[in-house]
């Protein structure tokens, strides 16, 4: 999707994705989290989740994802993110991720957003959390 306006309040982007078992996996090594909950089916299927989970800092990769290439993704700078966990989040379920403009920063060329993950069959809420960026080069009202 390509932007061509400045971001304003109220504005909404959406992207939807899927996890896949070797992603987990390929976190699991990279970062080093090797809990079972999220990479040994015996375990997880005994857990109050019946399978694995995706680890909670890889679900909000896709946030990364979407600031880093997608939405005004030239110039952008991660100032600060925050996330609460509300379900977990398995593979090879469809979501949406929604980033929803909250507030402006015009001195600052801030824009503050909502993101949330939410699951596309459902509708239901998993992951909901505010980011704060910078980016000059689109932010400057």
């Amino acid at each position: 999707m390509t932007i061509i306006h400045k971001p304003a309040v109220g504005d909404i982007y959406k992207h939807d994705f899927v996890f896949a078992d070797e992603q987990v996996y390929s976190y699991a090594d990279i970062s080093g989290d090797i809990n079972p909950i999220h990479i040994s089916t015996d375990h997880a299927e005994k857990s109050i989740f019946g399978r694995c989970i995706v680890h909670g800092y890889f679900s909000i990769s896709v946030f990364s994802k979407v600031y880093g290439t997608l939405l005004y993704s030239d110039g952008h700078i991660l100032i600060s993110q925050t996330a609460k966990y509300i379900k977990p989040i398995f593979t090879g379920i469809e979501y949406t991720a929604v980033f929803s403009t909250k507030q402006l920063f015009p001195a600052k060329n801030r824009v503050c957003y909502v993101n949330e993950i939410i699951e596309k069959s459902t509708g239901e809420l998993k992951v909901t959390g505010e980011a704060i960026l910078l980016n000059k080069k689109h932010y400057n009202w």
